[in-house]
């Protein structure tokens, strides 16, 4: 195995380098991960207010769901 030594600054140019190269080639990627980000925000923001609110039945559910049909 070989052993690569480099300087932290280095490495952090490389890999800024290369988040801007994957950025710019590959803009459906970079989309797709802001959506998925902005998803998991929104949903941890839905379970947050949902442990603040009463909870309610199964059967509640159910017949709002039911209706809703």
């Amino acid at each position: 195995m070989v052993t690569i030594s480099v300087e932290e600054q280095d490495f952090k140019d490389m890999l800024k380098q290369a988040l801007l190269e994957l950025f710019e080639e590959r803009q459906d990627l970079f989309r797709d991960l802001m959506v998925e980000a902005l998803e998991d925000v929104g949903l941890s923001a839905a379970i947050r207010e949902g442990e603040a609110t009463a909870s309610v039945s199964r059967r509640e559910i159910l017949s709002i769901l039911e209706g809703a049909a």
